[in-house]
């Protein structure tokens, strides 16, 4: 039987690592701790895809060149709408304004996650998922936010897929996984942390 190498969350994401939980990934929580906002001023002009990759592999490889023997994982994730990159809501008022804003539209996310051992990048994984939010009263969104509370500024979209968020929407197209911000239980196997 394969021992597997210790694993690393280079990321204070709760649900990244509930999710490697819950497939019985043994790891590590330690968060890279990278200036996000710096990042993506350093890549106005690039494409929107160039953001949660150079984040995904700059958490990944920060932590990876202190704890060199361990996989490290790094991932990222943005909301992309209408030709503009969307930042995490910091108060009630700003969910709203951004969910009238979604509502009856499409956005999309895009998440990058990286594997890196040794201070190298060994895997790398970019998806896209079209989210559409359904045309919902305003009833529906203040109860949506007075039963979310604090949790709805938690995610970019101010809505959990995994939670009552999921009422939000008419349709998604994409893979449950890299919607949630976490595309790679099969590098996972592949790299020998989780059974084949």
């Amino acid at each position: 039987m394969m021992i597997p190498a210790p694993m690393i969350l280079a990321s204070a994401s709760a649900i990244r690592a509930q999710l490697l939980r819950q497939a019985g990934v043994t790891f590590e929580q330690i968060p890279a701790r990278v200036d996000e906002d710096a990042v993506k001023d350093s890549l106005r002009g690039e494409t929107v895809e160039r953001v949660p990759e150079a984040l995904a592999q700059m958490k990944a490889l920060r932590v990876s060149q202190s704890h060199p023997e361990a996989l490290v994982l790094g991932a990222d994730q943005i909301l992309a709408f209408e030709g503009e990159i969307v930042s995490k809501s910091e108060n009630p008022d700003q969910a709203r304004a951004l969910l009238r804003r979604l509502r009856g539209k499409e956005h999309q996310l895009i998440g990058g996650a990286v594997l890196a051992k040794g201070g190298q990048v060994i895997w790398r994984h970019l998806a896209r998922s079209h989210l559409w939010l359904r045309d919902f009263s305003d009833d529906f969104l203040e109860d949506y936010l007075a039963s979310e509370g604090q949790e709805a500024l938690q995610s970019v979209g101010c809505y959990r897929l995994e939670g009552p968020g999921v009422q939000l929407f008419s349709r998604i197209d994409g893979d449950y996984f890299s919607i949630l911000g976490l595309p790679l239980l099969a590098a996972l196997r592949e790299h020998g942390v989780v059974a084949r």
